[in-house]
């Protein structure tokens, strides 16, 4: 029996012993654990069908969805959907449309204020009547479908255990229909957790009062170039034309911070509100992906092989669902066969293949917002010599069992105003930087931002699911607008390729010397307003390049800065592992690329080791630190010598940040990514920087060596209680675990007979930051915690698309206790894949249940 099931069937066993004593509520009965879990085999028949429609289900309870046309085939995706997560689209839906306190009740209000503020499904309404005509056909007949199953059920209790204990505190709640905005409206929050230069943007402007430009350009250091390759070669791809955004080196004449104490406050507490929106995807250095793409000249099919592994947040259920999706006779009229992941509530495939085409996804990581800072004068604000009025509108916001809040919201002609967000923000203001000098009037803080801009996203998705070559590809590929992705490419007749699509914002630096969006700009001045984007011709892509291979793990595109993405890229080392592990073999095999995704060798250790094994330490730390002298940098999971050498080095790692960093506010103290990985390298070369210093010394002045013995000590008496005072026997596992939570019945404030329903923890995992197999934790939080990773994983082998394989974090089903709410998360644990079933004849061979969708007889 698995470790899942075992889990499963425990907690099944406590909920029947506890259920005694809840019968009174009803809370957790056995009947109602299993009421909404949705009908999978026979026949139910469906309102708007025209014509029979089979969902078969594999081992896992994936859905093959077969219909003779389009808008059959989407009703039934809808349908299906919703069987399998529809609590999950509810929430997500009153996320987006900033209405969470109507659910979860005052908890919610601060989310809702900030997405309210920024207006994201007011964008999504404007969206839709953009979009291509049957783009909008497959949205409506999506929520139709979504329609059909509310309309089974008498009371939301019926639909998911999650109302059924939400109503203790909402008993009123209603479920209202599925509309096509609220599909648009979730493009939304995966732009916004996808964004990039956000937070540093802020962080700079925060630090500005306290630490010199110097220094802080020392925790932004230039990408190395010279050992971890980005994307495309020189050869591979060049630019077009000169940019217009070119951007030199940080000045470095201001030695005094910037900007003065109380004028950070708007940043601080902007960044505090933004923080309020809970991270769907994922957020900060916990975002990324591995994905990458073999030719067939180089592989052992013959043919191209494609890879991907989404890093982002890791819940439960998944943030992915699989999907198969099959017209029985492809036509014009019905040109889907398509399989993949994709988000419940959205439909079509996002990330997976066709019958020709595959491709992959990773977080390009633009620069597509920017600060401007505003000269507001009551009811106006400044704008090239003229006051111009803001833009203002109610938004009143209802809190399930208590009373509607209302907010005002200001926009200017940049975007909306985000420093009124917190009451507390109001007389704020902010006194920074402008144009490289220090400021003392207040200013309030706007939003510029790609996404708040009405696009045509939802059209690419099923252009991408139809796509049959390069150029429909490409074709498909200009329509994405946000999130910027990097998007790989393989096809059947042995093409690879790479695109960078989304729209990037041209602008010029409004600070001498810095690249653009680096610092806010002075939102009072046009001239450092955004001025359109770069053309799609002119972003970054490359057909069949010569090494016959191609890895995105969100590095820089290119060498040059033309045209300008963004100064803010993850440093490559799991992009340059990827590639050195492909190039070491003359052939690679299918086996091989899902045994890189599972690589767990941290390339930056050797640097650190170094130095560390250079410091004398007492005897019992000593112990430890020969832990480091065998070492092969590996972080597994497991009882040897390396993962005990592994959980050394990495408390070393998060004592040696907290101490060189002491400095830093915490929500911006080092989370031991790849940027605090390249600082780190930086400053030991230079062991009297400033950095070292411990200024709760006064008096003293600490170099490099006593904060490398200081972590080394510290380290080895941490470890000591949490492990064992034997080093040998100490596992990385043990460190760094799990915790799968519910996004509602994960907080402590939830019984703990509720949470151990929805939640599923203690998984031991390898891995870890800026590794390949990247369980990302957070130095700067409490314990070893992993906060993302790979939030699926999948092999496509083109040569047979039936071997191609495939598993997802958590399972199919949304349902707690049901069979396929957590199934795939040991293989998942373990690097290990299942089959992908795609052609009729393979899905059918796979198929364990199997249920007709029929239409409503008519009299």
């Amino acid at each position: 029996m698995s470790r899942i099931k075992l889990v499963r069937r425990i907690s099944l066993s406590v909920i029947v012993l506890v259920v005694l004593a809840l019968v009174a509520t009803g809370i957790l009965a056995i009947s109602t654990v299993r009421r909404s879990f949705p009908q999978a085999g026979g026949e139910l028949r469906i309102e708007g069908l025209t014509g029979s429609v089979t969902v078969t289900r594999d081992a896992r309870g994936i859905p093959t969805i077969t219909a003779d046309n389009s808008a059959d085939l989407f009703r039934a995706q809808g349908y299906v959907s919703a069987q399998d997560r529809f609590f999950e689209m509810d929430l997500r839906r009153h996320i987006t449309a900033g209405r969470l306190a109507e659910l979860v009740g005052q908890p919610g209000v601060e989310t809702d204020a900030v997405i309210r503020t920024m207006g994201w499904r007011r964008v999504a309404e404007q969206e839709l009547p953009k979009l291509r005509p049957e783009t909008r056909q497959y949205l409506q007949a999506y929520a139709d479908g979504v329609n059909a199953y509310l309309h089974k059920a008498e009371s939301p209790g019926e639909l998911s255990l999650e109302y059924t204990l939400l109503a203790r505190n909402n008993p009123g709640y209603r479920v209202e229909d599925w509309t096509p905005v609220d599909s648009l409206a979730w493009l939304k929050a995966m732009a916004w957790d996808l964004r990039g230069d956000y937070a540093d943007e802020l962080a700079r402007a925060r630090l500005s009062r306290r630490t010199s430009v110097k220094q802080i350009a020392m925790l932004y250091p230039p990408y190395p170039m010279d050992r971890n390759l980005p994307i495309l070669s020189p050869e591979d791809w060049r630019p077009a034309r000169a940019s217009e955004q070119a951007a030199g080196p940080l000045p470095q004449s201001l030695t005094k911070p910037l900007a003065s104490a109380d004028g950070q406050a708007a940043f601080e507490n902007t960044s505090a509100a933004i923080d309020a929106i809970p991270a769907l995807l994922g957020k900060g250095d916990d975002v990324g992906s591995n994905s990458w793409v073999v030719a067939g000249s180089r592989t052992t099919t013959g043919k191209p092989l494609l890879a991907n592994d989404p890093h982002l947040k890791l819940g439960i259920p998944s943030i992915w669902s699989q999907v198969n999706l099959q017209c029985r006779t492809v036509t014009p009229q019905c040109p889907f066969q398509v399989s993949g992941f994709t988000f419940s509530g959205l439909p079509g495939v996002v990330i997976g293949h066709n019958a020709r085409v595959a491709w992959g996804f990773t977080n390009l990581g633009p620069d597509v917002t920017d600060f401007y800072l505003e000269q507001v004068d009551g009811e106006k604000y400044l704008r090239d010599g003229v006051q111009q009025p803001l833009q203002t509108r109610p938004e009143t916001i209802k809190v399930a069992g208590g009373k509607d809040v209302t907010i005002t919201v200001r926009s200017t002609v940049h975007g909306p105003i985000m420093s009124d967000v917190v009451p507390t923000i109001a007389e704020a203001g902010d006194r920074v930087v402008v144009r490289g000098a220090p400021q003392s009037n207040r200013y309030a803080v706007s939003l510029a931002w790609t996404a708040l801009t009405p696009n045509n996203t939802a059209d690419a998705i099923f252009a991408l699911n139809t796509a049959g070559n390069w150029d429909q590809f490409r074709k498909a590929a200009s329509l994405f607008a946000v999130p910027s992705q990097n998007l790989v490419y393989a096809d059947v007749d042995g093409h690879i390729g790479y695109q960078a699509p989304g729209l990037i914002p041209i602008r010029r630096a409004s600070t001498p010397g810095a690249p653009p969006g680096y610092w806010p700009s002075p939102g009072w001045d046009s001239q450092w307003d955004w001025r359109g984007y770069v053309p799609f011709d002119d972003l970054p892509h490359v057909l069949d390049p010569s090494e016959g291979l191609l890895v995105t793990a969100n590095q820089a595109v290119t060498a040059s800065n033309t045209p300008f993405l963004t100064s803010e890229w993850d440093y490559g080392f799991r992009a340059q592992r990827i590639r050195n592990l492909l190039e070491s073999t003359p052939k690679v095999s299918p086996e091989l690329m899902s045994q890189i995704q599972g690589d767990t060798r941290n390339t930056f250790a050797p640097v650190l080791v170094e130095h560390l094994l250079g410091v004398q330490v007492d005897d019992f730390t000593a112990q430890a630190q020969r832990l480091l002298t065998q070492w092969d940098y590996s972080q597994p999971n497991d009882k040897s010598r390396n993962s005990a050498a592994a959980a050394y080095y990495n408390a070393v790692w998060k004592h040696l940040l907290e101490y060189t960093f002491d400095e830093l506010p915490p929500d911006i103290a080092p989370d031991g990514g790849a940027r605090w990985m390249v600082v780190m390298e930086q400053l030991l070369k230079d062991p009297k920087n400033d950095w070292w210093d411990d200024k709760t010394t006064p008096g003293v002045v600490e170099t490099s060596g006593e904060i490398l013995k200081r972590a080394l000590v510290d380290a080895r008496l941490d470890l000591a209680r949490k492990l064992g005072k034997e080093p040998v026997t100490w596992r990385w596992g043990r460190l760094h675990q799990l915790d799968l939570e519910h996004q509602v019945m994960g907080g402590d404030s939830v019984p703990g007979v509720v949470r151990q329903v929805f939640n599923r923890g203690g998984i031991e995992l390898g891995g870890g930051n800026s590794i390949v197999d990247a369980n990302a934790w957070n130095a700067s939080a409490p314990g070893y915690d992993v906060t993302a990773g790979p939030s699926m994983r999948m092999v496509v082998d083109l040569s047979n698309l039936d071997a191609s394989r495939w598993v997802n974090s958590t399972g199919q089903s949304g349902h707690a206790m049901a069979d396929h709410y957590a199934d795939q998360i040991d293989a998942w644990a373990a690097n290990e894949t299942y089959l992908w079933p795609f052609t009729a004849a393979a899905t059918d061979k796979a198929a364990e249940e199997r249920l007709t969708l029929s239409p409503v007889a008519r009299p």
